[in-house]
């Protein structure tokens, strides 16, 4: 952390967007409702074939008894194979070389500082795992065939890493960028620091959000092919269209990755349940899902549909990629660059901050961010939509991230918007009149 003028977006207690009843309720749902989901997601795709009904006529059936027998208990090789994973990303995120980067200014004053490695770790991890494979090392499958057992020991092993984190927050913060809500179930949910570290480098967020869930998701994908592969002795062209879309988009995020600690999952969110178990438990198994659907379910969608699916997938990702990137290069050239080939249309908001000071933020309202406030969303859906469908509409489980992330995106956006109407006042009130949707233009 380097030490600079504060541009402090946020107030030292975690804001509550919606109602105090409503974000207690919500809060507690998902403490206690996400861990079992996704071992009931597991069982329903691997051995119930992806049907709901099937699942929920078991439970049934067989009542809390079923439902304790059918979670899988952390087993040694399941923990070792979690152990050497982790290993082997912090290593790779303390000793690849990086170009140093510095994040937004936080609330307090401090600039977070960075090394860009991830796509020099995305390479080496995604080469050594196929590596490991290709020379008779180390099966895939084996991952595969125990994956019950490691979202076991992920959720146990995170919630113990969240309560770190929790006693960290309390006792060895890692800057002034840390504080107390004064009620324990929020702060463990929300976390404590927005910026926890262990040392001087190891930055746990970039570990857990980056190096953990994100490479996870590109390892899982490939581990999925594989098992595919050696169970029917080839890949059908809906896994093909399926894993190419994820890792294109994965692809795309750690070349993005500099930019990902701009946004709200680093630079506003803290470390606690809500993001980092998330992204060491709940990115792996359900952001994966369709992919582990397709493994015991290959459809054939025949070279016009897949080429298609793939073709709108791809473009998406890219929109996706150019609304941010547009937005950066407009921040980095402080309003100067093209937008499209024109000047960009902007305003110019001023706001004060906790000190008293008065900042001002350049808002832009031309290009993709003219369309909607949040228009980025719309492609990110979107591209998850286009990695789903290839497995067709036999069982819908496989749209359930689908539709978790479009819940998941129209809060943020929500959170975001209130965010910015807090800090810029009237000037967000001028934004808002000149880009009146919040994510799909002309719906909403």
């Amino acid at each position: 952390m380097v030490a600079a003028k504060p541009e402090p977006d946020f107030t030292k207690k975690k804001e509550m967007v919606h109602s105090p009843l409503l974000t207690y309720f919500s809060v507690i749902t998902l403490l206690s409702t996400c861990p079992p989901f996704v071992i009931l997601l597991w069982y329903t795709m691997v051995h119930q074939d992806g049907s709901i009904l099937n699942t929920f006529n078991f439970l049934k059936e067989n009542g809390i008894e079923g439902f304790v027998n059918i979670w899988p208990r952390p087993t040694a090789i399941a923990w070792k194979i979690i152990a050497c994973y982790a290993l082997f990303e912090a290593a790779l995120q303390l000793w690849l070389p990086g170009k140093r980067v510095e994040g937004p200014i936080s609330p307090t004053g401090n600039k977070p500082v960075y090394k860009a490695n991830g796509v020099l770790a995305y390479v080496v991890t995604l080469v050594t795992y196929i590596g490991l494979w290709w020379f008779g090392i180390f099966n895939p499958t084996v991952v595969y065939d125990h994956l019950g057992e490691i979202y076991s020991a992920l959720i146990f092993g995170s919630l113990i890493f969240c309560v770190f984190l929790y006693i960290k927050g309390h006792v060895a913060p890692s800057s002034t960028d840390s504080g107390s809500s004064g009620n324990i179930i929020f702060d463990f949910y929300w976390g404590m620091e927005l910026y926890p570290r262990i040392g001087k480098n190891f930055d746990i967020k970039v570990f857990t959000n980056c190096r953990f869930g994100m490479m996870s998701w590109a390892v899982l994908a490939v581990t999925y092919c594989i098992k595919q592969y050696e169970t029917n002795g080839k890949v059908s062209d809906s896994m093909l269209v399926n894993t190419v879309l994820m890792l294109v988009y994965i692809t795309k995020f750690f070349w993005w990755e500099a930019g990902y600690w701009n946004t709200m999952d680093i630079a506003h969110d803290r470390a606690g349940f809500y993001i980092c178990w998330g992204c060491l438990v709940w990115v792996p198994s359900i952001y994966t899902s369709p992919g582990m659907y397709l493994v015991n379910h290959p459809v054939n969608l025949g070279p016009q549909l897949a080429i298609s699916i793939l073709i709108a997938g791809i473009l998406c990702i890219y929109i996706n990629y150019d609304c941010d990137r547009q937005r950066q290069e407009f921040r980095r050239t402080n309003g100067k660059s093209l937008v499209w080939g024109k000047a960009p249309s902007k305003i110019v908001a001023s706001y004060t901050t906790t000190k008293g000071e008065t900042k001002t933020s350049l808002l832009l309202t031309s290009g993709w961010w003219g369309l909607a406030r949040h228009f980025h969303y719309v492609p990110e859906i979107m591209s998850a939509f286009f990695w789903t469908v290839p497995a067709l509409f036999d069982n819908c489980l496989p749209y359930f991230y689908v539709a978790f992330l479009t819940i998941l995106l129209l809060d943020r956006a929500k959170r975001d918007d209130d965010r910015c109407r807090s800090k810029y006042g009237k000037y967000w009130k001028t934004y808002c009149t000149k880009v009146p949707y919040r994510v799909i233009p002309g719906i909403y």
